[in-house]
């Protein structure tokens, strides 16, 4: 699930798209998918893609945050939550930093991903 949410976030042209694992780091989450979006348009339309990519695995969000500001929307869909972030925002809250302990995960198109992604 975590790759299909990154490739649409990819898909809707955000930039700098990163998968963290954080099994066995943290107890919120499995997986971290984080993006930039270049306007606060985009970012509301990659916002609602996503929920609608989650649907078609049969996913629903348990909450989305921030949508009504579209700065940084969060979608939390229990094993994975999905932020995505203007490009001001992303660098203030630095969650690679952050969770810097946590390992990337390969998504990109024609890379070999894990069956469990």
């Amino acid at each position: 699930m975590a790759v299909e949410l990154a490739r649409t976030c990819d898909d809707d042209k955000c930039r700098d798209v990163t998968i963290l694992d954080l099994r066995g780091l943290c107890s919120m989450a499995d997986y971290f998918v984080i993006a930039t979006g270049t306007s606060q348009r985009q970012i509301r339309t990659v916002a609602d893609h996503l929920v609608q990519r989650a649907a078609q695995f049969g996913w629903r969000p348990l909450g989305i945050e921030g949508a009504q500001y579209s700065h940084w929307v969060l979608i939390d869909l229990v094993d994975v939550v999905v932020h995505v972030f203007a490009p001001s925002y992303r660098e203030l809250y630095d969650l690679e930093l952050l969770w810097g302990d946590a390992s990337r995960v390969p998504w990109e198109r024609g890379e070999v991903t894990r069956s469990d992604d």
